[in-house]
């Protein structure tokens, strides 16, 4: 429900817009670990192995054909901000999943990410409706520091699980600590319940 305080307006399913414990913001702070990876779309590859009855590698312009859809979210970033009303465009987590068509035994899955960043999300959290693999945002082309040539933007849950510069999918029978969950952060990381620590 659309308010005069955005900070106080609900989501469809009755919960605040805002988590709690966050702020909202204009920006969009750049946060991440290591330095930022030299990528080339001409070398640049994306893996998918694991519970999946085929290993599969795509180029760039391989991906892309997979789908293209636009979609608008919230994202919140477990440092304490949140930015309102993001506009993506990108492949569909949904159309990768059919072109891939994982075992029946895959329930999580490792994300995997150029410069050796990982994360762990359950599948079932990216079939959601809204998560994608990013290439723009707000209509424009990310940035470097932003995850270009694409990020995954999975918005139901802390942004650390959005990661940057992905470049495959690894499907596992079971959940496993990804890079941040292994120094202590969440092993899920729904911002609505403050799962920011384990």
């Amino acid at each position: 429900m659309r308010t005069a305080d955005p900070t106080r307006e609900l989501r469809p399913d009755g919960k605040p817009r805002l988590p709690p414990g966050q702020h909202l913001t204009t920006g969009w702070p750049v946060l991440h670990y290591g330095s930022i990876p030299r990528l080339d779309l001409k070398t640049w590859r994306f893996h998918v192995w694991g519970l999946v009855p085929q290993e599969r590698t795509f180029t760039w312009e391989e991906f892309n054909a997979l789908g293209q859809t636009k979609d608008v979210s919230d994202i919140h970033c477990v440092t304490s901000w949140s930015k309102f009303d993001n506009e993506w465009e990108g492949v569909p987590f949904r159309a990768v999943y059919e072109a891939v068509k994982p075992l029946p035994e895959a329930k999580y899955v490792m994300v995997h990410c150029y410069g050796g960043y990982t994360t762990n999300i359950p599948l079932e959290d990216l079939l959601r409706d809204g998560v994608l693999f990013a290439h723009s945002h707000n209509g424009q082309p990310l940035t470097p520091e932003h995850g270009w040539p694409m990020r995954l933007v999975v918005p139901h849950l802390y942004f650390w699980k959005s990661a940057k510069w992905v470049g495959g999918l690894q499907f596992l029978d079971h959940d496993r600590p990804g890079f941040w969950e292994t120094y202590g952060y969440h092993m899920y990381g729904d911002p609505w319940k403050e799962q920011r620590y384990a």
